[in-house]
């Protein structure tokens, strides 16, 4: 079985090691996404279906899994499945996208050292400013996916924790009912990346999607 593992942000493909054991056996493909360069979702989306061959499970926490919907849009022939992590449907709403673009300056003016406080997690050292600002432009300018999740057939299922301040779990719920095969996952007492925060727990889910995507 083909799984993409499409990593947070500002974080790397490195989020993922614990996964590792979990997914002996099957070819597992997890790229940077700062590498494919551009500032688009879609973009992304497009490179890692050139290097993919066949069909595939997707998984993706938080800016992973907006790349994982958009390739769930893009081809959905080609998708067996999505476990998102921490990602929401919609688009950016105006204060979303004012709040991106106040973090874009911060970068451009400040540098990394100012911005870090209010990042989600603390960028690794080899992450440059351009990088995180295209992250930060393909996040502020990504297409709703809500109908993406209403019409796709496969398991898309949901990681979110109890704590998450970027993904309520009301809205988490509302997202889940409106998939044709959804299941939600709630992780007690964690916040947003919840395959580092419990990795056992996570990789139990990730087992389980595999096999249902299979």
């Amino acid at each position: 079985m083909n799984v993409v593992l499409l990593h947070a942000f500002p974080l790397g493909p490195e989020m993922w090691a614990g996964q590792e054991e979990v997914l002996a056996g099957h070819d597992v493909f997890a790229p940077n996404l700062y590498d494919f360069g551009g500032s688009s979702i879609d973009s992304w989306a497009e490179r890692i279906l050139d290097q993919v061959d066949g069909d595939f499970a997707a998984v993706g926490a938080s800016m992973g899994g907006y790349v994982a919907l958009a390739l769930a849009r893009l081809h959905p022939e080609r998708v067996r499945g999505v476990l998102l992590a921490g990602a929401r449907a919609g688009a950016d709403d105006a204060d979303r996208r004012a709040a991106r673009d106040k973090s874009i300056e911060t970068l451009r003016t400040d540098g990394i050292e100012a911005w870090a406080p209010s990042a989600p997690a603390p960028p690794p050292p080899e992450r440059t400013i351009e990088e995180l600002v295209r992250a930060t432009e393909a996040l502020r300018d990504r297409q709703d996916s809500t109908a993406v999740v209403a019409g796709f057939q496969g398991p898309l299922w949901i990681a979110v924790g109890e704590n998450d301040p970027f993904l309520p779990l009301d809205e988490a719920r509302e997202i889940v009912a409106s998939a044709p095969n959804g299941r939600l996952e709630v992780f007690e007492n964690t916040g947003h990346f919840t395959n580092l925060e419990q990795p056992d727990r996570f990789n139990r889910l990730l087992g389980e999607f595999v096999e249902a995507a299979s």
